[in-house]
């Protein structure tokens, strides 16, 4: 029986944690059934270096856009700069970008600006919105629901770890919440509910690698291949067979990065 496929949907392949080993990852990461992953440049000048990542091999995709805890360090994106880059055939999100007030609440400003531009380059391109969130609940749940309101766009809650009112606040706008690797940390049990509370239509599976090792590699560096074992953890809180969670959150990535999709059945 062949092996169940999953995607590692968010990881960061540029980080010099990866250097030099681009090749071995994707192997790996393909004999334990990831067949494909999303790296995410987060400094809009070295876009350049991860799409060459992803230039270079089939199975990874990537996206683009200014981390909110660099917004105030990096130039503001525009609409236009973000558009632009849209036009690569395997540029398939925009972001991550967001809000984090965990160390970087005295920018919140500048963050909510970046947020909304990267809004509003996805309604133009169709692409989905990748969210990083940290102790910005609040605000986080009502821009997303005033953006949402002045014109629909497909979004996940990536490396979702925040609480039941913001997951609740994203499933309602049709979003999904991608489950990483603090998912399959023992003392995780709050998150894994809020999960289980969830469709399973509206999930997704990542390891935000080279951070958030699943056990038993939690402490070392991560990357794309561990993402399935978040997901047999995933597999747990859903109480479905490996398999299925496999083949239902694949089913939900292609919803979702559907240029992603389109790509891969085109090649």
């Amino acid at each position: 029986m062949p092996q169940p496929q999953i995607v590692d949907s968010h990881c960061h392949l540029d980080f010099p944690d990866f250097d030099g080993q681009h090749a071995d990852i994707v192997a790996r990461a393909a004999e334990a059934g990831v067949s494909r992953m999303v790296t995410i440049c987060t400094k809009l000048r070295l876009e350049p270096q991860v799409r060459a990542i992803a230039e270079a091999h089939d199975s990874v995709f990537y996206a683009a856009g200014t981390h909110p805890m660099s917004a105030a360090d990096e130039p503001l994106a525009t609409v236009e700069e973000l558009i632009a880059l849209a036009a690569h055939p395997k540029f398939v999100g925009i972001g991550e970008s967001g809000l984090d007030y965990h160390y970087t609440a005295d920018t919140a400003g500048i963050q909510q600006e970046s947020l909304r531009t990267h809004i509003e380059a996805c309604r133009q391109t169709g692409l989905p919105l990748i969210i990083h969130a940290r102790d910005a609940d609040d605000d986080m749940a009502r821009i997303l629901t005033e953006e949402h309101g002045r014109g629909a766009f497909d979004c996940v809650m990536h490396c979702f770890s925040s609480g039941a009112k913001l997951a609740q606040a994203a499933l309602d706008l049709g979003f999904y919440l991608s489950m990483s690797g603090i998912a399959a940390f023992p003392r995780s049990n709050e998150l894994r509910d809020i999960f289980a509370a969830a469709p399973v239509d509206r999930i997704l599976v990542e390891t935000d690698a080279p951070y958030l090792a699943p056990p038993p590699h939690r402490g070392k560096r991560n990357e794309p291949a561990y993402s399935a074992l978040t997901a047999r953890v995933g597999a747990e809180v859903f109480d479905l067979s490996y398999e299925e969670f496999a083949s239902r959150t694949t089913a939900n990535f292609d919803r979702l990065f559907a240029k992603a999709a389109a790509w891969d059945k085109a090649a």
